[in-house]
């Protein structure tokens, strides 16, 4: 097992650093993207098996980013929906002159 924090290692995607560097930022990564990550030794090119960074990181106390994915923090995009209902709600004067603003702009 390779443990030392100095070692020069190569981060798919983000280029050579140090084996503690590599880790902090795998941790950091989503689990999707942490999972199609690669660390490899600069001095031999072996690939570290997820296991050996998994354990790295607990070792050095590097606490991996939980996925986080909460209603309240991404809504959901239901655009559509909003637009629907104010023009439902929006009386026809206003309705006729947000259409003849658009068809200006348009024209410009």
């Amino acid at each position: 097992m390779t443990s030392d924090p100095e070692e020069q290692v190569r981060l798919q995607g983000f280029g050579e650093m140090t084996l503690r560097t590599a880790v902090a930022t795998l941790m950091q990564l989503a689990p999707r993207e942490r999972s199609e990550a690669a660390i490899f030794r600069v001095r031999d090119g072996v690939r570290l098996a997820q296991s050996e960074v998994v354990e790295l990181a607990s070792h050095w106390g590097i606490d991996p980013t939980p996925n986080v994915r909460s209603p309240r923090l991404v809504p959901e995009q239901h655009w559509p929906d909003i637009v629907r209902g104010m023009v439902r709600e929006a009386p026809l004067p206003s309705l006729m002159v947000a259409f003849l603003v658009g068809v200006l702009v348009a024209r410009r």
